[in-house]
């Protein structure tokens, strides 16, 4: 069975169709001017956010290496709104200095996610350790409904 889709008509039997791949015409290319000036757009500003629900709390992990826990800020808004924010400043240039190459990346960012009906606001804890802020929002119990429910018949 052929690993490609037909409309190749089997002339490039050899390649294999991966729908999430994704070409960048510029990879090959060399642009000096880029890659030495920090990017204020960059991935940092972008700071991916793990979320996962346990059977206690909803737990967010979000890796900020070199930034100190002063420079996070973890809030409520709209009684329901996580929000994660913070800024890794630009380091210090000196004139002397020859630099080759800049990819560590610099700017704020802000995430923000809404939670779920469960959550205990009011008990929400945050730490960091290791460049890893770590955000446990604690669960109410939710009320199961008794399996079985007798219902009145009227008239």
């Amino acid at each position: 069975m052929a690993m490609t889709p037909s409309f190749f008509n089997n002339r490039s039997r050899d390649i294999i169709f991966d729908p999430l791949f994704s070409f960048d015409p510029f990879k090959d290319f060399s642009f000096p001017s880029s890659s030495l000036v920090p990017r204020k757009n960059s991935a940092f500003i972008n700071t991916r956010i793990d979320w996962k629900e346990t059977p206690e709390a909803h737990v967010f992990k979000a890796d900020l290496p070199g930034i100190k826990k002063e420079e996070v800020k973890v809030e409520i808004e709209d009684d329901r709104v996580l929000q994660i924010r913070g800024e890794r400043s630009v380091e210090k240039e000196d004139k002397n200095d020859t630099w080759h190459r800049v990819e560590r990346s610099s700017g704020k960012f802000l995430r923000r996610f809404k939670l779920p009906e469960n959550a205990k606001i009011d008990q929400i804890k945050a730490g960091m350790e290791n460049g890893v802020l770590t955000v446990t929002v604690p669960k109410e119990e939710v009320k199961k409904a008794d399996a079985k429910k007798t219902v009145e018949i009227s008239g």
